[in-house]
């Protein structure tokens, strides 16, 4: 499975008003590993940044003028994302910025659903933490997520934040850390397979009481009352 994280800085919230990209940040996962195979581009938007993004972001006019425009890395950016997964807090915004960015491209430039298919990280936290703050700093503090660098907000910075906290909220791994050097794609050794004897004493079976059970599916119930019915033992049959 390829996903792709990813992240946009704008010069404004509306792209209806003419507001465009100034930074793409995307971090690439192949079966829940980070791979390093990033994107990452500044853009010249040939537009002012409004003054509340420029208090988010910390990107200035002047740093972005020697930047290439959407258009020029358009094609690869294309070539990147295409029949990826993207994983996006917030999507509608950044797909929208990147719909109508690749808009006016022309030509044969396609919109981000003809391309990818996209999940929303804030729609499965209001889903997950109903009625609770669901910004990705409140993720970051609610799944033990190591923030501490994001004092502005990067589009890269923000894609490899929000990839852990992705990770965290489906469960599994919870960090996008690479295995240790030189261990690659290697199996460890785990010396051999060792076969128990034959005649070894059978396994003893512990059965939980009725007592027991009516508590593990009180707690079922709670679960998925508090999950919006989203919890999966229930969604499986497995109550007992």
């Amino acid at each position: 499975m390829r996903q792709i994280v990813l992240d946009t800085e704008t010069t404004g919230l509306e792209p209806g008003e003419g507001h465009r990209i100034i930074e793409i940040g995307c971090v690439e996962v192949v079966d829940r590993r980070l791979t390093r195979n990033n994107f990452h581009q500044y853009l010249q938007p040939d537009r002012q940044i409004d003054q509340g993004a420029a208090e988010v972001h910390g990107i200035t006019n002047e740093f972005l003028q020697d930047k290439p425009r959407f258009a020029d890395i358009a094609d690869d950016f294309i070539r990147y994302v295409k029949g990826a997964e993207l994983i996006i807090h917030n999507a509608p915004f950044d797909v929208g910025f990147l719909d109508y960015e690749l808009a006016r491209c022309g030509g044969n430039a396609a919109r981000i659903a003809d391309l990818c298919a996209v999940t929303d990280t804030l729609v499965m936290a209001r889903s997950l933490h109903p009625g609770q703050r669901n910004t990705l700093d409140a993720l970051c503090k609610r799944y033990g997520v190591d923030n501490s660098q994001r004092d502005l907000h990067g589009a890269l910075l923000d894609a490899e934040i929000l990839g852990d906290v992705y990770l965290a909220m489906t469960g599994g791994q919870v960090s996008l850390s690479l295995a240790s050097r030189g261990e690659a794609g290697r199996t460890p050794d785990l010396g051999g397979i060792r076969r128990l004897p034959a005649d070894r004493p059978r396994l003893r079976v512990v059965r939980a009481a009725d007592q027991e059970l009516g508590a593990h599916q009180a707690r079922l119930r709670a679960i998925e009352q508090a999950s919006g019915g989203v919890c999966i033992w229930l969604q499986t049959g497995g109550e007992g």
